[in-house]
């Protein structure tokens, strides 16, 4: 048997499949860092999701363009496996006080795949697919009142489609440009006891009306530069204007837009000893740019569901450190690990929506390795633990209830994921 031809089509059908999955399976899963996943790319992830100054495989594009290039001819494939364990602590029905979980979705499995190809010595082009997290929650209960049916919850997902170029301007430097093709899609059911709040009084564009999707596009740029031993990138990526959510034009504000915010990270990394490197990423996610996720719940009878000034998440900025560390055991076994730290971005008070989307953790830690297999090719594997976090409600509660609103909410998340790499 020809092993070189069975490998190369065994290679060739994983990429098939990968693809088809890609982008069939719903990336739905509520995410680490407020609604962004922690990191892109199951090593990356493995490190917390430091790899702006330290590209590791095809995925690289999703944190910093820039480092395609130093990828050479090369595919991915992976596959996480995501439980988020997710809570409220409400009073509806008044005088009914209880924690309520909201896990009867999940586990989620999310898919990644990229590749990359060598123009030239200074050149390359590639494509990266990935999820950006999303939010979801499935409760047991209706968590507002029993109205809408016997559940509460949301789920929020997105897509990305990534076309990379990038480039070596010496020997030193290296930038990218990535076009973000977003799609994202989105359903709310048995909150349609809020529907006094809304312009028409009714539920038409509010609850319970199955799935709408939206799309959009933005970019990505990055540079990589290498100085002495230390390689420091920086990376910035576009608000993306998304197409709005006709469906539920009554329930985000500015009549159903959900757009993606804009977002930039700086990151460093040096070789601490001959076997073991540092990562250090920081990241800023401007949530308060997008109305629908940051204009005020607290207080929000002062404007209508789905108008401008419309109660949204509430959600604050997030700073988000990402530390990581990667140790070559030996020439077949790289091993990882890393702590990712982002203030939660729902201040006490904006807890009424939330429990919709309760995106409360603030520490991860992650483990990860990649063994060389006999062929050449990489398979890679990581595990996360986002530790609990609680917000304690403390805002009025809707017409004038004093108990409802002051929902607590609390979450914690564990994923495990695995992923198969090879040069051509």
């Amino acid at each position: 048997m020809n092993t070189s031809i069975y490998k190369t089509g065994f290679k060739k059908t994983i990429l098939a499949t990968a693809c088809v999955v890609a982008l069939s399976v719903p990336f739905a899963a509520q995410a680490t860092n407020g609604y962004f996943a922690h990191g892109y790319g199951i090593k990356a992830k493995g490190m917390a999701g430091a790899g702006v100054a330290l590209p590791q495989d095809t995925l690289a594009a999703a944190t910093n363009p820039a480092g395609m290039v130093h990828m050479g001819n090369r595919m991915d494939v992976g596959l996480e496996i995501f439980q988020p364990d997710r809570s409220a602590y409400t009073a509806w029905p008044i005088g009914n006080e209880r924690w309520v979980e909201a896990n009867e979705a999940g586990p989620f499995f999310i898919p990644e795949f990229g590749y990359n190809r060598v123009l030239n010595d200074k050149m390359s082009v590639g494509v990266s697919v990935f999820g950006n997290g999303g939010m979801n929650t499935e409760y047991s209960e209706s968590v507002f009142g029993g109205a809408g049916g016997a559940k509460s919850g949301v789920d929020l997902a997105q897509l990305f489609i990534a076309p990379t170029f990038s480039m070596k301007i010496d020997d030193q430097n290296s930038v990218g440009i990535s076009l973000n093709l977003a799609y994202q899609k989105f359903k709310a059911y048995g909150i349609s006891m809020f529907a006094g709040f809304t312009p028409s009084g009714t539920t038409a564009n509010l609850s319970d009306l199955d799935y709408d999707t939206s799309t959009g596009v933005g970019v990505r740029v990055g540079w990589l530069g290498k100085f002495d031993g230390v390689t420091v990138g920086a990376t910035y990526q576009s608000r993306t204007r998304m197409s709005k959510f006709d469906k539920y034009s009554e329930l985000f504000a500015e009549q159903g837009d959900f757009d993606i915010p804009a977002n930039f990270a700086v990151g460093v990394s040096f070789q601490a000893t001959p076997e073991t490197t540092v990562a250090l990423d920081v990241e800023r996610i401007n949530y308060s740019d997008v109305a629908a996720i940051a204009n005020p719940n607290n207080g929000w009878l002062g404007g209508q569901l789905g108008n401008d000034d419309g109660p949204g998440f509430g959600w604050e900025d997030m700073t988000i450190v990402k530390l990581g560390i990667t140790y070559q055991y030996n020439k077949d076994l790289v091993m990882r690990a890393g702590w990712n730290h982002g203030g939660q971005p729902i201040p006490e008070g904006e807890t009424l929506f939330n429990v919709l989307a309760p995106a409360t953790v603030e520490d991860h830690l992650t483990l990860g390795a990649t063994w060389t297999l006999a062929d050449g090719a990489e398979l890679s594997g990581y595990y996360m633990h986002a530790f609990e976090e609680q917000v304690n409600g403390d805002s009025p509660g809707a017409g004038g209830m004093s108990d409802p609103g002051h929902s607590n909410i609390k979450m914690s998340q564990n994923a495990v994921g695995i992923a198969y790499g090879w040069e051509f």
